[in-house]
């Protein structure tokens, strides 16, 4: 049996505000894109950074929860797989794009910047915690929020997506 895992954890902060948006069937699709620093000593020992941007894509119920509470600035756990789409542009040549497909968020600049530690509780609804996207809302919000996907993989055509 061969083995494979494809995981992606990610603490940022989000570089514009998401886009959401319904596909044809009624799927609503939320996207946005986050930077994490890389930080090293150079020879000389000074400190250097290197920004990296992550386009994120969130599905359902979790990209609802992703296109209202989320904003440019704020910082964020994404957790999710990473997937690479390629298309023609209208030139003919071939264009690729790299995601992560988010099934986790958690939003980390809560009130004083502690992280807020509503619940998500993916296993009461009785599935299997990696297939249920979860969302922690901000701390006004009373009920956690879960979701999950109801549709399965590769239901949703690249040909759909909307960007």
């Amino acid at each position: 049996m061969a083995m494979s895992l494809n995981r992606a954890q990610l603490i940022g902060n989000l570089t514009r505000d998401p886009e959401m948006k319904q596909i044809p069937g009624g799927q609503v699709v939320t996207t946005f894109s986050i930077a994490t620093n890389f930080t090293w000593t150079d020879q000389q020992g000074q400190k250097q950074e290197k920004p990296e941007f992550h386009n994120i894509v969130a599905w359902r119920k979790l990209a609802e929860i992703c296109g209202q509470y989320l904003k440019k600035g704020g910082k964020v756990f994404i957790e999710g797989r990473i997937q690479t789409r390629n298309w023609e542009a209208e030139d003919g040549s071939k264009k690729y794009r790299t995601e992560i497909i988010a099934d986790n968020m958690i939003m980390l600049d809560g009130k004083k910047g502690e992280m807020l530690t509503q619940g998500m509780q993916a296993e009461h609804a009785g599935l299997n915690k990696e297939s249920v996207p979860t969302a922690m809302p901000p701390a006004d919000i009373e009920a956690p929020v879960t979701s999950s996907k109801g549709a399965q993989e590769g239901e949703i055509s690249v040909d759909d997506l909307p960007f």
